[in-house]
Formats: C-alpha cells, structure tokens, sequence
C-alpha cells in the first residue's frame, strides 16, 4: 500500500450528517472534539462535503423527508466508504420506530458497515466505532471484503 493510501486509513475525513431525532448523539460527536477526548490528534477531521469523506457518521432515524438525502449523501461519498450510525435511532428507530413518518434505522435506506450502541452513544463508544470503521476501511482498500454490520 502507497504512502497516501496509508495516510488516508489512518487520518479519516468524516461526514457527520443528523437525520433528526433528540441530538443528543450529535452533542456527543461533539464531546469527541473536545480537549478531553481531542479525536483530530488521531487525525480525523469533521469536514462538511460528502465528496471528500471517507467515512459516513449518521445519526438520528431515517424518515420519508430525509430519505433521498441520506441516499445522495452515500451517493456522493467515494468508494471505498464505510457508513457508522451512531446511536439507538440510527441502529433501529430509537423511541421514534412507531412514529408514521419514520422508516427505521439508517440500514432501511443505505448498508450500514458500523454500529455504535447507546441512548445517546457514550463518546468512548463513538471513538470505538471510528476505530472499528477504519479497520473496515482499509480491509475495503486492500480488497478485503468487510464484514457487512459489525456490531459495536
């Protein structure tokens, strides 16, 4: 593996992308960037353009609204990517499941690689998934074929 494909494996750009819900995960994406966790020291950077992301961080249920945008989204993030949904309504639909605009989990709409577990998904957990993420990443870029929804 090339010098840059290395450093991109190991310094992930990360999309952050909210499909609604309580934000409680969104704060603690947030708390990742703080001094206490300070994430960007691993080299991960939160950057706002699914076109130059490698990894897709979702949070929040999926409903009709936001459907076709989470799709573009994923559409627009090159290959390979890998697709984390942090937190119980990204997983399954969280508290909003049975709600009439709610189709579910992120997975209804694009494949999901990563799950980050939680209501709201502690920061450690969240780091923990960017990790696991970036195992699938470069089993991915290496030709490896990742395992389909690892549980975090």
């Amino acid at each position: 593996m090339g010098f840059l494909k290395r450093a991109r494996v190991k310094s992930p750009w990360i999309l952050h992308y909210c499909t609604g819900g309580c934000n409680g995960c969104d704060i603690e994406i947030l708390a990742c960037l703080t001094p206490l966790y300070d994430v960007e020291r691993f080299g991960m950077l939160n950057i706002g353009n699914p076109k130059h992301a490698d990894v897709l961080m979702i949070t929040g249920p999926v409903n009709w609204k936001n459907r076709e945008v989470l799709q573009r989204l994923y559409a627009q993030t090159p290959d390979p990517k890998v697709v984390i949904a942090v937190g119980a309504c990204a997983a399954t639909g969280g508290v909003f499941h049975n709600c009439v605009n709610t189709l579910g989990g992120v997975d209804k709409v694009i494949p999901v690689d990563v799950y980050v577990r939680g209501c709201a998904a502690r920061p450690e957990a969240i780091i923990d998934g960017v990790v696991l993420a970036l195992q699938k990443l470069e089993e991915k870029r290496s030709g490896g074929v990742a395992h389909a929804a690892g549980a975090r």
